[in-house]
C-alpha cells in the first residue's frame, strides 16, 4: 500500500483523471439503470462530486475538498482555473462561425436579458436574506449569474468570505437546475436548433450547466450554447463589479 501511495502521489494528475472518469461513468450508469435517463448523468456526477468533496474536507479538516487528502491531491490541479478555462473554450471549438453570425441580435439580446434578470433575482434574494450593503448585494447577484462571476465580483469588491461562499453556492444550484431541467423542457421551449441553443446559452449563462443540459438534449447543440454561455461569463465578470455595483451604490446611497 505504501508503494501504491508513492506511485499515485507522483502521478496525481493522471490519477485525478481516472477518478473523474470513473465518477462520470458511474453516474451515467446510475442515470440509465436507475433513473431511466430522466436525470442526466452529468447532474448526478455533480451531486456525487459535491458529496465526495464535502466528505474529503470533513475527513482532512481542510478547505479544498477531496484534494485535501494526499491520495487525491491531483484533483486540485485538475479542478483549477487552467483546466476549467480550457474546457470552456474547448466546448465552443466545434461551432460554425456562419451559424453564429446568423443568430445576430438574438445572441446579444439574450446575453443582456440573461445577465440582467439573474442579477436582479440574486439581489432580490440577498435582500430577503437581510443583506443591505452594496458589496454583498452585488456579489450575491453576480453569483446568481454564475458561480464564476460571483467570486470574481466578490474578490474585486472586497466582499467577506461568507458572502463569496454563498455566491458560489447560488451559482452551483443554478448550474445543477439547468443541467437537470434542460433535457426535460427542451421540446416545450423549442430548444432544437443552433440559434435557439445560442439564445438559451446567453440567457442561462452557466457554461457547465448549459453544456451538460444540451449534451443530454442533443450533443450537436453543445458548441452553440457554449459560445454564448462563455461570453456570458466574461461579460458578467466585466459589468457586475463595475457598472452594476455603481448602480447599486447609487440606489443605496453608499
Amino acid at each position: 500500500m505504501e508503494e501504491l501511495h508513492q506511485v499515485l502521489g507522483k502521478n496525481g494528475l493522471i490519477f485525478a483523471f481516472f477518478v473523474v472518469g470513473l465518477l462520470t461513468y458511474g453516474a451515467d450508469v446510475i442515470s440509465k439503470k436507475v433513473f431511466d435517463s430522466k436525470i442526466p448523468g452529468s447532474a448526478l456526477a455533480i451531486f456525487l462530486a459535491l458529496g465526495m468533496g464535502y466528505l474529503g474536507g470533513l475527513i482532512a479538516d481542510g478547505e479544498q475538498g477531496l484534494s485535501d487528502l494526499p491520495l487525491f491531491e491531483g484533483l486540485s490541479v485538475l479542478g483549477g482555473g487552467m483546466f476549467r478555462d480550457f474546457a470552456i473554450v474547448a466546448t465552443a471549438a466545434g461551432a460554425s462561425f456562419l451559424l453564429i453570425r446568423k443568430s445576430g441580435w438574438i445572441g446579444f439580446i439574450s446575453l443582456i436579458l440573461g445577465i440582467g434578470v439573474f442579477f436582479l433575482a440574486g439581489v432580490a434574494l440577498a435582500w430577503m436574506m437581510g443583506y443591505r450593503d452594496a458589496v454583498s448585494l452585488c456579489t450575491l447577484g453576480a453569483g446568481a449569474c454564475t458561480y464564476i462571476v460571483g467570486p470574481v465580483t466578490g474578490g474585486a469588491l472586497g466582499a467577506s468570505s461568507e458572502v463569496i461562499a454563498l455566491s458560489i453556492a447560488t451559482g452551483v444550484v443554478k448550474t445543477i437546475a439547468v443541467t437537470i431541467l434542460t433535457p426535460l423542457l427542451a421540446k416545450k421551449i423549442g430548444l432544437e436548433s443552433p440559434g435557439s441553443a445560442m439564445a438559451f446559452g446567453g440567457i442561462m449563462g452557466t457554461s457547465s450547466g448549459v453544456a451538460a443540459g444540451l449534451a443530454a438534449t442533443d450533443p450537436a447543440l453543445v458548441p452553440y450554447g457554449a459560445v454564448t454561455a462563455t461570453f456570458y461569463t466574461g461579460l458578467g465578470c466585466l459589468v457586475c463589479p463595475s457598472l452594476f455595483y455603481l448602480i447599486l451604490s447609487t440606489l443605496l446611497g453608499a
